[in-house]
């Protein structure tokens, strides 16, 4: 370790800029519901938590826009998949 650092050409900020459309955010997240999120990741070997919250509120938003009648079709579609 040295014992002097020169930081006369340091920035301030984030080194990493988030990718276009994506925005950085600090967000309060219940401990029980952070943790699920982790859970889910390890049961599938591994990932991301963020992406998986993230799909998470997709899903909301698209079942808040989407009549129920287009769910219920849907998920008859993926059930009758499944079976076959």
């Amino acid at each position: 370790m040295k014992s002097e650092y020169n930081f006369s050409k340091g920035k301030r900020g984030a080194v990493v800029r988030a990718p276009k459309g994506k925005t950085r955010i600090t967000i309060r997240v219940d401990d029980d519901i952070l943790e699920w999120f982790h859970g889910e990741v390890d049961a599938a070997g591994g990932g991301s938590y963020q992406t998986l919250i993230n799909n998470a509120l997709r899903e909301h938003i698209k079942s808040q826009q989407e009549p129920i009648e287009v769910i219920l079709r849907r998920v008859v579609r993926e059930e009758l998949t499944a079976v076959r």
